[in-house]
């Protein structure tokens, strides 16, 4: 009886993990559907800060390759009640510190004002600060490593490696030192 169940378990347990990461790798902004959890001015916040992560230089950056809604959706659908709320201090904290530091909002600075910005967000005394940003860095580099542009583009990736070729001519082997 107890066999049953163990057997049971431990099928569940592996479709579950077979099944459960399949769409965090490879995705495209299209595979992740709607995400309506912020605000358009939060989206746009938070594709800014990400876009400050990663840049775009002679590659696209983080913000062209949506990361963000990567991002988004993985605090909404794999993260809890706390991180959710991290993310919309966090976002909140990183505008507010912007416009104390440089009279205007995130979004509005050059790259090194955002930088700075959340350096002095994750170095603050309040512990929210610190793990938004360490938060949106880890899903950011993420997002960005496992979408479609970078595993094709930069990481080569090839869906079935190792292609057999049946038709190959193979040399004969010299047997005991003769040729």
């Amino acid at each position: 009886m107890q066999r049953r169940s163990v057997l049971k378990n431990l099928a569940m347990t592996i479709g579950g993990l077979v099944s459960l990461p399949a769409w965090a790798s490879g995705w495209t902004p299209d595979s992740l559907g709607s995400i309506s959890t912020l605000s358009v001015d939060n989206e746009t916040l938070l594709a800014d800060i990400v876009d400050t992560f990663i840049p775009e230089t002679t590659t696209p950056g983080a913000k062209s390759l949506n990361v963000h809604k990567f991002a988004m959706r993985m605090i909404n659908d794999c993260y809890g009640e706390a991180a959710q709320t991290t993310l919309l201090q966090g976002l909140a904290l990183a505008d507010t510190t912007a416009q104390q530091t440089y009279n205007k909002p995130f979004s509005a600075g050059d790259a090194t004002q955002r930088m700075d910005v959340l350096t002095k967000v994750s170095a603050s005394a309040d512990p929210t600060g610190k793990a938004f940003v360490d938060m949106v860095k880890k899903l950011t580099i993420q997002g960005y490593m496992n979408s479609e542009y970078y595993l094709v583009n930069v990481e080569k990736f090839n869906m079935a490696p190792g292609f057999y070729h049946g038709c190959v001519p193979v040399p004969k082997l010299a047997v005991n030192g003769s040729k």
